[in-house]
């Protein structure tokens, strides 16, 4: 497995480029705009799109997911179904964060807990992990040792509870019981900011108690 995370938005979100390096295929992870840089990444690679796959409903992390999926023909996928109000509130949101217009939509597919997912032949498992948002998932790739947690966890920092459907001991919970366990040594690739590992994580971030 090959990825690259690329920053997009006025909010440097990392959406992710994950490809099979046997088969080209590739997803992108949280695509929350830029698309032609998204675009012109998967070109400059030789990748062949199969899908879209979303942590959870924010603007900043969805905001290119529509205009992706309809010009390669592909399903967008999660997040979990509790996140449906955040889709559905895109015209909203995107008059708040002062983005571009931008329409509601649903996804193809939802995920639940313990769905897995793949991309040519890398598989990844879906955990459900509310507290950011009530439909947050994470997606680990047990082969690579790397999950891609969306707003749920970062280098010294977790996501905000504070948006409407946020709690914070569901995150607490999400963290130590759904992260934590996946082994010290699995690399850790946020929504926002650089890279981390559980190890670190555990030892040092000041805000899981």
């Amino acid at each position: 497995m090959k990825y690259l995370k690329i920053p997009v938005t006025p909010f440097q979100q990392n959406c992710s480029l994950i490809w099979c390096e046997e088969t080209n295929e590739c997803v992108l992870v949280d695509p929350g705009g830029d698309v032609p840089k998204l675009m012109a990444a998967i070109e400059k690679e030789g990748l062949k799109p199969i899908a879209v796959w979303l942590t959870h409903g924010h603007l900043d992390h969805v905001g290119g997911t529509m205009p992706i999926a309809e010009h390669y023909q592909v399903p967008v996928i999660g997040p979990h179904e509790a996140d449906a109000y955040w889709l559905d509130g895109l015209p909203i949101q995107s008059r708040q964060f002062g983005f571009p217009p931008h329409e509601a939509f649903r996804p193809t597919q939802w995920l639940k807990h313990g769905d897995t997912l793949t991309v040519g032949k890398e598989n990844f498992e879906v955990y459900h992990t509310p507290g950011h948002t009530p439909g947050h998932v994470v997606l680990f790739n047990r082969q690579a040792d790397i999950v891609f947690v969306g707003d749920v966890l970062f280098d010294g920092g977790i996501g905000r509870t504070d948006f409407p459907g946020g709690n914070h001991q569901q995150l607490m919970n999400s963290i130590k019981q759904q992260l934590w366990p996946l082994g010290d040594q699995v690399t850790v690739v946020p929504g926002h900011g650089p890279n981390t590992t559980i190890g670190d994580e555990r030892r040092t971030n000041p805000f899981v108690h």
